[in-house]
């Protein structure tokens, strides 16, 4: 979803600067863990699953394909057997995509 439609018409007079703002955080998100699977560390941590969710958001307003890293995170992390739990007991979940 583009940040115009995701925030209402009122967004338009400034997405000329959203936009770019967008493309610097999520390129810093997606460069920061650099060659690891994970935020910290080797495995899960809470950074983690509280950026997973910034990820996820992200899909809705932008193209996430364009951060690689961030996109396998965020597969990786919906992959999960929690999260697939969750998603199931708790129904469809609009920002999985």
């Amino acid at each position: 979803m583009h940040p115009a439609h995701a925030h209402g018409e009122g967004a338009a007079p400034i997405e000329a600067r959203i936009e770019p703002e967008f493309a610097n955080d999520l390129g810093y998100i997606d460069r920061c863990p650099g060659d690891r699977d994970y935020l910290l560390d080797s495995k899960l941590s809470g950074a983690d699953i509280q950026m997973s969710f910034v990820g996820e958001l992200a899909g809705r307003w932008t193209d996430r394909s364009r951060y690689p890293t961030l996109e396998t995170r965020v597969r990786r992390f919906q992959a999960r057997p929690a999260y697939l739990a969750a998603v199931a007991r708790g129904g469809a979940y609009a920002l999985a995509k």
